[in-house]
């Protein structure tokens, strides 16, 4: 009877953690405030396109990428600058954009007691070093796990390779 108990327990507090709240409508008695939410703005049409582009803020960077593409130890090295947008970078408005894109915690290793998938995604290494937005930086990328490989993918366009096997 007891692992019975047990069961039922644990069957409603798992339905209980599944479901889901009733959305309140606007001006409803259980909605948190009556006020509208502002209406979204919208993207400004490229020019060179005519379809709606957002682009990140200009953010000052000098680095150094040095890329291990197949684990070999077989490095190439790109330098890259934003705000003027330069470099030896092979798409240095790319790699800016998504530098911008992925905001200051780009560099930052996951928390330590983050719990990663153990999926490799390949044997890709890539070194950045120099500074963005005046603030000196150095870090290690690779594709070991998924959190690594969500660094990555978040800077590919910088790192100068989409990786994967």
């Amino acid at each position: 009877m007891r692992n019975h108990t047990i069961v039922l327990v644990v069957a409603v507090l798992t339905l209980v953690g599944c479901a889901t709240p009733r959305e309140a409508a606007p001006g409803d008695a259980a909605s948190p405030s009556a006020t509208p939410e502002p209406e979204p703005t919208e993207p400004t049409p490229s020019p060179t396109t005519g379809s709606p582009t957002a682009a990140p803020a200009a953010v000052g960077a000098s680095l150094t990428v040095t890329l291990d593409e197949t684990g070999t130890g077989a490095v190439r090295t790109m330098t890259l600058t934003c705000d003027p947008v330069g470099g030896d970078h092979p798409d240095p408005a790319a790699a800016c954009a998504a530098l911008a894109a992925a905001g200051p915690g780009a560099f930052d290793l996951p928390p330590g007691d983050l719990m990663c998938t153990q999926l490799f995604g390949g044997p890709q290494v890539a070194l950045v070093e120099g500074t963005v937005a005046g603030v000196p930086v150095s870090a290690r990328f690779s594709r070991t796990d998924g959190c690594e490989i969500g660094r990555w993918d978040a800077l590919a366009p910088l790192l100068g390779s989409t990786g994967g096997v």
